[in-house]
């Protein structure tokens, strides 16, 4: 099997390298591409080249504009990698008969209540960055070719910029600390994401499933939850931190130019029915990470 992967520095591609190396020869490509291959999600004519040379079984974009807040000034640039790239693929991947895995969010949604989004839920976006992906999932769906699209939420992993290592270097700098309580979500790890991923894709491409599926760690939190349990796993695997108190704040302390989903859970029985899968406590990851992180520094 020959597997396309675009986005392979970023957090979830990083560790789809090792997921899916297993199944097949991995053709993994960053911004900048090689061998005169093109990665840049910006450049959908490259893309769409690079796919017809390699003709691979399988396209995995781990690629996306993720900057939630410049995607607001930057809407034209957004919608070009989170919706017209993937629009590409879709097309290129209808033509060759190949499975397309992309990766969606939870911020197709409004946040709106307290029960867990299902698949079936109607989106609404509250910012350029929802409504990007959700165009990018809309195209794929009409492009007609197989399909997996997985949104999950709240990404963290070795590898990159996250929450877990932001709140881990804030917390040997300052005695107090200050997080929103008022959103709710399960932070997952790519390391989970990736795992899950493989298993998805040597299921469907054998049976020609195709779908949309909500991919996240069990259990919820809010970002102050989120934050307190990290600094706890730190200091209980010997890290000597600053902060004395973290205080939970609204959102509204934290003004921002795009508007985050107050609630962000995501239900993720379709998923588990369909590929007999078990997803853990968003705990166990987290804790995993943090005792590699702390390990580093020590």
């Amino acid at each position: 099997m020959k597997i396309l992967l675009f986005g392979k520095q970023g957090q979830v591609g990083y560790e789809l390298q090792r997921a899916l190396r297993p199944l097949g020869h991995i053709v993994a490509l960053d911004r900048n591409g090689h061998d005169s291959l093109c990665g840049d999600l910006a450049d959908t004519q490259g893309i769409a080249s690079t796919i017809a040379r390699v003709r691979p079984d399988v396209i995995v974009n781990a690629a996306a504009h993720t900057a939630v807040d410049r995607a607001e000034s930057e809407a034209d640039l957004a919608f070009a990698i989170n919706a017209t790239a993937p629009d590409v693929m879709a097309q290129e991947a209808a033509k060759l008969g190949s499975l397309l895995i992309h990766y969606s969010t939870d911020y197709i949604f409004d946040g709106s209540g307290a029960r867990p989004w299902r698949e079936t839920d109607t989106p609404a976006p509250l910012n350029t960055y929802g409504r990007s992906k959700l165009a990018g999932e809309q195209a794929i769906q009409a492009s007609g070719c197989q399909h997996l699209i997985l949104r999950t939420s709240w990404v963290y992993g070795k590898h990159g910029h996250n929450f877990v290592k932001t709140v881990l270097r804030l917390a040997q700098e300052r005695q107090s600390l200050a997080m929103v309580a008022d959103q709710i979500g399960a932070p997952t790890g790519a390391r989970l994401i990736a795992d899950v991923t493989a298993k998805a894709l040597a299921t469907a491409i054998h049976q020609r499933q195709s779908g949309i599926y909500h991919l996240a760690a069990s259990g919820e939190t809010s970002w102050h939850g989120y934050a307190t349990f990290i600094v706890e796993q730190a200091r209980a695997n010997g890290l000597q931190l600053a902060t004395e108190r973290i205080e939970p704040v609204a959102s509204s302390a934290f003004p921002t130019p795009a508007q985050r989903p107050a609630n962000s859970r995501l239900d993720t029985g379709k998923l588990q029915r369909q590929f007999a899968l078990h997803l853990p406590p968003w705990q166990e990851g987290v804790s995993q990470l943090i005792k590699e992180l702390t390990g580093i520094s020590a």
